[in-house]
């Protein structure tokens, strides 16, 4: 155990505050600002705002300014704020507030590093964790003299004032890169992008031809697979089984937006030889196996293999029946929060996929339909049609109707190399913002790691040591309560008077 500073002293954070107990109704302040979960953003101890106390019906917690608010679900998010006014909040807050021993400063940025963190996030599991006052109570602090705490939380306002500073402008940056994807994905599936190329190559062929060799090929290769199946059952095909051929939907929508010349609207299910979804029943998970991919595996233009779950060689083989992903397939993820978000299958092993996960087969250029899902315009679509919300569900239906927009064949290929150059320079340049906001997050705990041992401000050797600090409070409050014990163990005046009113008789 490492020496602690001068006047420094080892505790707990059950002996320097103690949180308020108590509910309010928050109908009888209607005008009083409440502070819900959701007000709160995670880690950064900043509040986006408040409602009235007359909007909640459920019974609140009471803080007063300097109070420390701390949010007991789901710990890893970490909500910690500090409010200057009065007013209610969420009883999922756990209130505490600033006490002679412990500075209210001092105490929220202690709670927002990373050791407490962790310390409260693996007390409990589950979809909803919650910890409670006595899970955290025990949790060891060093703390210093009280000036010594204000002076802490100072130099800390100051420098993660400038960190968070430094952290918004690299936000900013990587949302205007996050615009400048979307208009270049736009301006590519709109044919902004290409109208030098079609101004020099005013004969390409039409669109409407090329869709027609589609349709043909997608009912070739329909045939193909048939007559592989009589094959391998070893029996001739039977009469009439090419009527038995399912067409692919239509457009269903007569309000599209106007094309290009030479470009013609068509439907997923028009350009794909297969549209279909994962596995529905997940096998049990193994230690060692073949690959089966989730929606967490799908990520903005590609596959990851990384955190991919592992499952035996027969549940594999039963997978591959239903759905084989193979080079240039188009994953689209169809439940949740980011329903929508699409990649391509590059060359790699075979992999299964899950239920959550649609596989696309497309036979015109696949690049070209990955970067139409990605468009603003169709994941406005697929939102629509799934829910917009998050539990958001888009069905395969609804997949084979999504309108595509479909160039000549060359112009396909053109449009795909002019995006996947544009986006590459997009790629570098949001690596560079995330790794620069990682080191903002670890300059951030750096800082506080400093602070609370004893690094960022020095020791002044005036100050009252916290130790001392520790046993007057202490001595107080066994004084007190020695007090309430006594006043609860004497008499009433009233049954004085009734004792002595009874002996005078």
């Amino acid at each position: 155990m490492l020496d602690l500073p001068a006047g420094w002293l080892g505790t707990t954070l059950s002996a320097v505050t103690t949180p308020r107990v108590g509910k309010a109704d928050p109908q009888a302040s209607p005008d009083a600002k409440f502070i819900g979960m959701e007000q709160v953003e995670a880690q950064s101890m900043r509040l986006l705002g408040t409602v009235p106390a007359g909007s909640m019906r459920s019974s609140a917690n009471t803080f007063q300014p300097r109070d420390v608010l701390y949010g007991r679900l789901r710990a890893y998010l970490n909500k910690v704020y500090q409010p200057g006014f009065s007013g209610l909040c969420s009883g999922e807050f756990i209130v505490m507030p600033e006490t002679e021993a412990l500075h209210g400063r001092f105490l929220k940025y202690r709670l927002n590093a990373s050791d407490f963190v962790r310390f409260a996030s693996q007390l409990n599991t589950g979809d909803r964790p919650r910890v409670d006052w006595t899970q955290i109570q025990a949790f060891g602090i060093d703390l210093p003299p009280r000036p010594e705490q204000e002076r802490i939380a100072d130099a800390l306002d100051e420098l993660v004032s400038e960190l968070d500073a430094g952290i918004a402008a690299l936000e900013r940056a990587r949302a205007k890169l996050k615009l400048y994807r979307a208009s270049v994905l736009k301006a590519a599936v709109e044919g902004a992008l290409t109208a030098d190329w079609r101004a020099q190559h005013p004969d390409a062929e039409p669109a409407s031809e090329l869709l027609k060799r589609i349709l043909a090929e997608r009912r070739r290769r329909w045939e193909a697979a048939q007559l592989q199946k009589f094959k391998q059952a070893g029996k001739p095909p039977p009469k009439n089984w090419q009527a038995k051929y399912k067409g692919p939907v239509a457009l269903r929508l007569d309000d599209l937006p106007s094309l290009p010349d030479r470009w013609t609207w068509s439907t997923a299910d028009q350009l794909c030889t297969q549209v279909t979804d994962g596995e529905h029943i997940q096998p049990r998970y193994k230690e060692s196996g073949l690959p089966m991919l989730t929606a967490k595996n799908v990520r903005d233009g590609f596959v990851d293999f990384d955190d991919k779950g592992l499952i035996g060689k027969d549940e594999f083989a039963a997978c591959l029946r239903r759905c084989a992903p193979k080079k240039d397939d188009v994953l689209i993820v169809s439940v949740g929060a980011t329903t929508g978000r699409a990649a391509i299958v590059a060359e790699c092993e075979p992999f299964a996929i899950v239920r959550s996960v649609l596989l696309l087969r497309p036979i015109p250029v696949p690049r070209f339909i990955l970067r139409w899902i990605q468009s603003p315009w169709c994941q406005a679509y697929i939102q629509r049609a799934s829910g917009s919300s998050a539990q958001a569900h888009l069905y395969i239906g609804d997949t084979k109707a999504i309108p595509v927009p479909l160039p000549p064949a060359e112009e396909q290929e053109v449009i795909a190399e002019m995006v996947d150059d544009q986006l590459s320079g997009i790629d570098h340049l949001e690596a560079d913002l995330d790794a620069k906001l990682k080191s903002a997050q670890v300059l951030r705990q750096s800082i506080l790691r400093d602070a609370f041992a004893g690094k960022l401000v020095p020791q002044d050797p005036d100050d009252e040591p916290a130790s001392v600090l520790l046993e007057r409070i202490a001595a107080e409050r066994a004084q007190r309560g020695c007090e309430a014990k006594a006043a609860k163990r004497a008499p009433s005046s009233r049954r004085v008077a009734r004792k002595r009113a009874k002996t005078s008789a």
